[in-house]
């Protein structure tokens, strides 16, 4: 493991390099309902939910028959008059 720092006369934000893959994971974690909260008594059974939690990420993935798409804004589209129609 190594610690990524910012360089001394960075301003403003920027990637860091691993860092997003490490972000996103957590992410990925967290949308588990039970591991969004640490509920479990011993580290063995945390590892576990962890461990399911990336089996079912990966199936989803495995088992998904389009790429992925991103949800996001849908693109204007723009509607003609129709011909002969009267406007009022």
């Amino acid at each position: 493991m190594e610690i990524v720092r910012k360089d001394p006369d960075q301003r403003g934000f920027r990637v860091q390099p691993k860092r997003w893959a490490v972000e996103r994971t957590f992410s990925w974690l967290t949308a588990h309902r039970r591991l969004a909260r640490d509920y479990e008594a011993s580290p063995a059974r945390s590892e576990t939910m962890i461990r399911w939690a990336m089996i079912g990420l990966m199936v989803r993935r495995l088992t998904r028959c389009r790429p992925t798409t991103r949800p996001g804004p849908k693109p204007l589209i723009q509607l003609r008059p129709l011909e002969g129609a009267v406007r009022t």
